[in-house]
């Protein structure tokens, strides 16, 4: 693993639950168009792809059909394509438990996402994670051989984390998503990312980590996760735009900004094959 010290994974998280072609025109909403900017991220550098799907009129969706056209799509047209494939298991905040756990029992990616605690979701609504269902979704995961990628919007969802992967809902080593800039979560600054880094080293050292932060706060957080020896996350989930002012183009933009950051650091991004030696898929 020493060898490997110096790389850095990039996840892409293309599509996530709320922005719509209102928003940018450019973001992809439907099987074809994801599963095309899943590869050309992919070719690009993205390691890890972080699935979101929607219906046809562009809502948020966790129809297990619709994840698995994407994921076939993908596979059909470019057999090449090796990317980590991390389904969601939210999609938007008002799914059922059982809808929202369908797709990583059904279909057994790599990884899904698995957020680690309940919290006001953007003034809006109650982004609901209620210990039980987090138990059932831990020993599930398990069952279906999926690692879960632990999304934290705070320091105290680390806790939990923590006490999950004392009480066996877990398996270390552990994986954390820092999600930054959410209204309702903790504010994307050098300052935050730094005091949840120290937290998980002191709850679960030997986690692996990767940071993104919405909106203003991407640059940031990107620059500082970089350099503190964490992963990024970027993708038109997290940002429609690309800097103040201008819309992004593609995902594929975003991607390539995110590896010129990384090697101008002086680090080298993963490989899908690197970052499974990382996360423990491998």
């Amino acid at each position: 693993m020493s060898d490997l010290k110096n790389k850095r994974i990039i996840t892409v998280a293309t599509t996530g639950a709320w922005p719509k072609k209102e928003n940018n025109p450019n973001i992809p909403l439907q099987p074809d168009e994801i599963a095309e900017e899943v590869y050309q991220c992919w070719k690009i550098g993205a390691a890890v792809a972080h699935i979101h799907v929607r219906d046809e009129a562009g809502n948020d969706s966790m129809k297990v059909e619709t994840f698995k056209k994407v994921i076939d799509l993908l596979h059909g047209n470019h057999p090449d394509c090796d990317i980590i494939l991390n389904l969601t298991a939210a999609g938007g905040i008002a799914n059922s438990e059982d809808d929202r756990m369908a797709p990583f029992k059904t279909l057994k990616p790599e990884m899904a996402s698995f957020d680690c605690g309940t919290m006001n979701w953007m003034h809006m609504g109650i982004f609901n994670n209620n210990p039980p269902f987090l138990e059932k979704m831990g020993l599930a995961m398990q069952e279906a051989g999926v690692k879960p990628e632990i999304e934290v919007f705070d320091p105290g969802m680390i806790y939990d984390a923590g006490y999950y992967l004392k009480k066996g809902i877990l398996k270390g080593p552990l994986h954390f998503q820092f999600c930054m800039g959410c209204a309702g979560g903790i504010a994307a600054t050098v300052e935050d990312l730094v005091f949840m880094r120290s937290t998980l080293e002191k709850v679960a050292p030997g986690s692996t980590w990767s940071a993104f932060g919405v909106g203003k706060g991407a640059m940031e957080i990107m620059y500082a996760a970089i350099a503190a020896g964490g992963h990024i996350r970027v993708g038109m989930e997290d940002n429609v735009v690309y800097r103040k002012g201008e819309l992004a183009e593609s995902n594929m933009q975003l991607i390539a900004r995110a590896r010129r950051v990384v090697e101008e650091y002086g680090c080298e991004v993963a490989t899908s094959a690197e970052a499974r030696q990382l996360l423990g898929l491998a």
